[in-house]
């Protein structure tokens, strides 16, 4: 017997503004049928998990437990850039000189997920 993950939930205070937050961020549409408004929110990975999202009352207080990484088919810094424009913010900066580490940034409503070196950073160099 195994369990296969359906949905990875997400509480928010705006269910769709959120969704369409992550919407931008994965290049996945939300659900035909979902409006502004609705307390529950979905975009579809494609063949992946649903992010869920859940409209809570109660705001967000403290450091996720877990969370998203994001491998952009770029590069990470072209990628941070992107979703700075989006609305995230820049939490911690973990990249280092030689091109290794991450950066961790927060979604609109405050919580975190990584973006990790891209594609384009783990091209072989051109001569």
């Amino acid at each position: 017997m195994i369990s296969v993950v359906r949905n990875v939930a997400i509480d928010c205070a705006d269910a769709y503004g959120l969704a369409r937050f992550w919407s931008e961020v994965t290049g996945w549409p939300l659900e035909p049928d979902n409006r502004p408004g609705d307390p529950e929110t979905q975009v579809p990975l494609g063949e992946g998990p649903v992010l869920y999202f859940n409209q809570v009352p109660e705001a967000k207080t403290v450091k996720n437990r877990i969370h998203l990484c994001l491998r952009p088919d770029t590069s990470r810094d072209r990628e941070v850039e992107r979703l700075l424009a989006l609305g995230a913010a820049l939490v911690a900066d973990h990249r280092n000189p030689d091109g290794t580490g991450w950066a961790v940034l927060s979604d609109p409503e405050g919580n975190e997920f990584c973006v990790l070196r891209g594609d384009d950073d783990h091209a072989p160099a051109r001569p």
